[in-house]
C-alpha cells in the first residue's frame, strides 16, 4: 500500500468474489427569486449535490466530488473535498452537469455520471410554474472485487456527522411499485404466449382437415374434367351425324346417355 502524489492511498490486490453496493442520491434544488435579478438576469438560486442514500459518512471512501458546470460560469469545474458534496450557484437556464466521484484508492476508477439541472416545473397542463424544485435520482456505486483498501473503507459503516436529509422521493415505495409493474407485465406476456401456443395448437389440428378437403376438391375437379371431355366427344359425334343427315351413331348415343346429368345438353 502506498500514497500517491495527491495523498490518495492505493492498493493493487483485490478481494475476489466480493461485490459492494453503495446507494447514493444525485440531484438539485432550486428556488425562484420572484423576478429576474437586475444585475445579471438570474432568476433562480440552485444547489446541486451528491449525498448518501443511507446516513453514512461518504468521505470514508470518497476522496472528492467534481462538478462541471456550464462554461458560462466562472471556474466551471468545482471540486469538493469533504461533505456536504454540493455546489450552490444562481442562474436563469437549465443545463447538464457532469458529476465525477473519485475514491481514496486510485486503483478504483472514478465514477462519471450526469445530472440535468432543473429550475422549472411543468404541471399537468404543460404550463411552467415557478415554485421550489427538487429534482433527484437514485443511483448505485457498485464495487466489483474492490481492492483490499477499498473493501476496508467501504465496510466501516461510519455514521455521518451531518444532519440527516431525507430523500425527496420514497424510493422503497417506488421500487415496490416498479417491481409490481414488472410482475404485471410478465403476467401479461405469459398470457399472450399461452394464447399464441393455443392458437398454434389449434392451427396444427386443422392441417389434416385442410389436407382432406383439398384432396376432395382435387378428386372432384379430376372427375369433372373427365366428364367434360366425354361430353365434348359426344357433342362432336352428334354434330357430325346431323351435318351428314345420317342417323346418330350408336357410339354417340351411348356417350350422351352415359354423361352425368349436369353436363347433358338441353333438348
Amino acid at each position: 500500500m502506498m500514497a500517491d502524489q495527491d495523498g490518495s492511498q492505493s492498493s493493487g490486490s483485490r478481494v475476489k468474489g466480493t461485490t459492494i453496493v453503495k446507494p447514493i442520491l444525485i440531484g438539485n434544488t432550486s428556488r425562484y427569486f420572484g423576478k429576474k435579478r437586475e444585475e445579471d438576469g438570474h432568476t433562480h438560486s440552485w444547489t446541486i449535490y451528491v449525498k448518501p442514500f443511507h446516513n453514512e459518512d461518504m468521505s470514508v471512501w470518497v476522496k472528492r466530488v467534481q462538478f462541471k458546470l456550464h462554461e458560462s460560469y466562472p471556474s466551471p469545474t468545482r471540486v469538493i473535498h469533504k461533505p456536504p458534496y454540493e455546489v450552490t450557484e444562481s442562474g436563469w437556464g437549465e443545463f447538464e452537469v457532469n458529476v465525477k466521484i473519485f475514491f481514496h484508492d486510485t486503483n478504483e476508477k472514478p465514477v462519471n455520471t450526469y445530472h440535468l439541472l432543473k429550475l422549472f416545473h411543468s404541471d399537468s397542463t404543460g404550463i411552467v410554474t415557478k415554485k421550489h424544485i427538487v429534482s433527484e435520482q437514485y443511483d448505485e456505486v457498485i464495487f466489483t472485487e474492490p481492492t483490499q483498501l477499498m473493501h476496508q473503507l467501504l465496510t466501516q459503516g461510519k455514521i455521518s456527522n451531518h444532519a440527516r436529509q431525507d430523500a425527496a422521493n420514497d424510493y422503497f415505495e417506488m421500487e415496490e411499485a416498479t417491481l409490481e409493474r414488472i410482475a404485471a407485465a410478465q403476467r401479461k406476456v405469459d398470457q399472450e404466449v399461452a394464447d399464441l401456443r393455443a392458437r398454434i395448437h389449434r392451427s396444427k389440428a386443422l392441417v389434416p382437415q385442410l389436407k382432406s378437403a383439398v384432396g376432395q376438391v382435387q378428386k372432384t375437379v379430376t372427375t369433372s374434367s373427365l366428364a367434360v371431355g366425354t361430353a365434348a366427344e359426344a357433342v362432336t359425334a352428334v354434330a357430325t351425324a346431323q351435318q351428314s343427315d345420317a342417323p346418330t351413331s350408336a357410339t354417340a348415343t351411348t356417350a350422351v346417355a352415359s354423361l352425368p346429368s349436369e353436363v347433358l345438353l338441353p333438348a
